[in-house]
């Protein structure tokens, strides 16, 4: 019995000690190389790197203001610390947790802010090893985490449809255009896909712009704010593939969409549009521009349309802007990852927009009357009954050139007269 007690303990003495020569080793902050592998380990000091993140930018007295921390982070503070503690309690993976070694990991502001960096900067996981204390995988792995936990926390709430009073104001800034009755500007934005598999290039490979394109189909309003983004096309020979599988047509042909009504040069509408390019086809949810003017009134027409439809083209410039990721080509994900990323930086373009406060600045008064209306249903019925002759004829609606012909001319006629010669304003 004593033999085999003193066995037993000369065993446990052994294995502890290589246990506190391997915890000594990576206090030590020694680089090593893993007996039977190739991947070098980097030994990182998370601690520092998260005082350093403190110091620099979170404490009472920080190095940096809150300009330069605009600048870096591309939101206010207090917007991303609301951010941090949001994904903190959606997973414990943006939590401080220690290792088996009792090693403390990476705090949340380290994986928030590595996410961010690559956002903010578009680029790679390695450049933000030395200062916030991160490998290259990890960074990598934080940042489809933090995407997939601002779609979750944020998504219902800043990729909404409109309200009822959004609606209103949307109508109202439609008005004060000269366009009664407008929803938005609709547009798309190509986002170069440079890793896309060769199987899929020759399908996927745009014709306009000679490579594969991921693409976001978007409603833009004029305080910038997106109301409507689709994610779900990849490459395509023009945009009306996008529109062909974009939810916002869909909710138009099922009688889903809010009906507007509205008064325009002596004639009634009972549906609202958007302001599209000359690519979108002939229909009374668009209303494009005059391609070759003729008279004074096509051109003021004109003038005004393209002035009124740079709204998504601005938002799609201050999205690039403040998020280059979606700027640049992309390498390194995966179709589903990149997905991800898109719709995680139009959720935060959205947060910031309403944090900076611009759309109380795009609103009209509140005692301006618009004198449309907005009728929000309170119950669809989706049945089986007549469906398909209720989607036909609705589709035939929307498609008539006629009506769409009537509308335009009736809007070249009203832009007439509020910004003609004898115009109103």
């Amino acid at each position: 019995f004593v033999a085999e007690h003193s066995v037993m303990h000369n065993l446990l003495r052994r294995i502890n000690v290589k246990i506190q020569a391997k915890i000594k080793a990576r206090q030590g902050g020694t680089s090593r190389r893993r007996k039977g592998f190739n991947r070098r380990v980097i030994e990182r000091d998370h601690g520092d790197g998260h005082q350093r993140l403190v110091t620099d930018f979170f404490s009472d007295d920080p190095v940096y203001d809150e300009k330069i921390f605009r600048t870096r982070y591309r939101m206010s503070r207090p917007l991303f610390l609301r951010i941090v503690h949001a994904l903190g309690e959606w997973s414990p993976y943006f939590t401080k947790r220690a290792d088996i070694c009792c090693r403390q990991g990476l705090s949340p502001l380290q994986k928030c802010t590595a996410a961010i960096r690559m956002l903010a900067r578009g680029s790679p996981a390695d450049a933000v090893d030395e200062y916030v204390q991160i490998g290259t995988s990890t960074a990598m792995e934080c940042l489809e985490r933090f995407a997939e936990g601002v779609i979750d926390k944020f998504g219902g709430e800043y990729l909404r449809g409109p309200t009822s009073v959004d609606m209103q104001h949307l109508l109202q800034i439609g008005e004060g255009y000269g366009f009664p009755g407008m929803l938005g500007s609709i547009g798309c934005m190509h986002w170069e896909w440079e890793s896309c598999p060769p199987k899929w290039m020759r399908r996927l490979n745009h014709s306009d712009h000679g490579f594969a394109t991921f693409i976001l189909e978007a409603v833009a309003s004029q305080d910038l704010w997106i109301w409507h983004a689709c994610f779900n096309v990849v490459g395509s020979i023009n945009d009306i593939s996008a529109l062909n599988q974009s939810p916002l047509f869909t909710e138009v042909l099922k009688g889903q969409a809010p009906p507007v009504q509205f008064s325009v040069n002596k004639s009634q509408y009972d549906m609202g549009y958007y302001l599209a390019d000359e690519i979108y086809p002939e229909s009374t949810v668009f209303v494009k521009t005059m391609p070759f003017p003729r008279t004074e009134k096509e051109r003021l027409f004109a003038k005004h349309q393209e002035e009124a439809r740079k709204d998504v083209q601005r938002a799609f410039g201050v999205l690039q802007s403040r998020f280059p990721i979606v700027r640049g080509p992309i390498r390194f994900f995966q179709r589903a990852t990149l997905g991800k990323i898109l719709q995680a930086c139009v959720i935060l373009h959205n947060m910031a927009v309403e944090d900076e406060k611009d759309m109380a600045s795009a609103y009209s008064e509140p005692n301006e009357a618009s004198g449309i209306t907005v009728v929000l249903p309170s119950n669809i019925k989706t049945g089986p009954a007549n469906c398909l002759t209720n989607v036909l004829q609705r589709t035939a609606t929307i498609c008539s050139q006629a009506t769409h012909g009537q509308l335009r001319r009736d809007l070249i006629e009203h832009i007439w007269q509020q910004f003609g010669p004898f115009g109103d304003k």
